[in-house]
């Protein structure tokens, strides 16, 4: 065998041993690169919570709406053109919360003084979703660095099998989540990020208005609550942006309660509700309603590996000059 021949197999095989993308992240990314990285992230979402109380819920939201699409990519932050529907424009993204988009672009603007065209965008949603759910009595999860903003953004790429959606069936949520490789006990353990955060009553009037000939309300509600509802959203059709917190007793508070009440039917969506009725996921509802601390703990693996579905590295993505729009797209 030729000598080069043999150094270009030995190569090869390195380069093919190598682990995936994940392996160009670390917790200490910016550490040289932006020293300040870690203050600014922390004075930046802090004081946007304090004055945006809704700001953690809408983060957390929009990274999961971001991750579940093209990967976490922070695709969902990108503008439409007259020449391209971004994601941000698909229908069940245009109730995303305004507030989690501007703690992005607040972090950025601050970034990019103390260490220009280093931080990405997708990192920055990374790490505020994680400090703000701390902040409000979640659990502290390590994130790896290092992501690229995505260079793709198509409100065509949003399908109805990409996002679970309030009025699907638990087969469809499964499926779902199932595609991005997270067990039901990882879905379940997700979706206890309603513990805090709003929904539109257009997200669940057809469980509190006319359900059927015989019924006002869907029967999974505790019937107060749907009455309460009923009150609550009864202009919806005029104000569409008439909203309920999905946790109707510490909805600014990170914790289990969320999970204590899907038994009593005040679970706000017809996909929480589910949870509980089905005995495919109640086990896991009774564990973390009993357990904040089994919850806290599967919430915080569940959202390290969704940190990491789809991040792009190297010449896959690049550095945002602007979190709203792409490079090329930018004078």
């Amino acid at each position: 065998m030729a000598p080069h021949l043999h150094l270009f197999i030995i190569f090869a095989s390195l380069i093919f041993s190598f682990p995936t993308s994940q392996s160009r992240l670390s917790a200490n990314y910016y550490a040289k690169s932006c020293p300040k990285f870690d203050s600014i992230m922390e004075e930046t979402t802090t004081n946007k919570q304090i004055a945006h109380p809704t700001t953690a819920g809408a983060a957390l939201r929009l990274f999961f709406h971001d991750c579940f699409v093209t990967g976490c990519d922070a695709s969902t932050l990108i503008t439409s053109t007259p020449f391209n529907s971004a994601e941000r424009d698909a229908e069940i993204n245009l109730s995303l919360p305004g507030d989690g988009f501007d703690v992005v672009v607040r972090a950025k603007a601050a970034l990019e003084l103390a260490c220009p065209g280093v931080v990405s965008c997708t990192d920055i949603l990374a790490v505020a979703t994680r400090n703000l759910v701390k902040f409000v009595g979640g659990p502290y999860y390590s994130l790896l660095l290092g992501r690229k903003d995505g260079i793709v953004s198509k409100s065509s790429l949003v399908t109805p099998t990409t996002l679970p959606k309030p009025k699907m069936t638990l087969d469809e949520m499964i499926s779902i989540f199932a595609k991005q490789k997270f067990s039901v006990r990882e879905m379940v353990a997700l979706s206890g990020g309603h513990t805090i955060g709003f929904s539109h009553c257009s997200e669940f009037a057809s469980g509190i208005y006319n359900y059927s000939t015989t019924q006002q309300y869907d029967p999974t509600y505790n019937p107060k609550l749907a009455q309460g509802l009923e009150k609550a959203c009864s202009g919806y059709q005029k104000d569409p942006s008439l909203s309920v917190f999905n946790d109707i007793m510490t909805p600014n508070k990170f914790d289990n309660v969320y999970f204590q009440n899907l038994p009593k039917g005040w679970g706000i969506l017809a996909s929480d509700r589910v949870l509980f009725t089905d005995p495919r996921t109640r086990p896991f509802v009774e564990l973390y309603a009993k357990d904040q601390n089994a919850f806290f703990s599967d919430f915080a693996k569940a959202m390290q590996k969704l940190s990491l579905v789809g991040v792009k590295t190297g010449r896959h993505g690049e550095i945002r000059r602007r979190c709203d729009a792409f490079n090329n797209n930018q004078s």
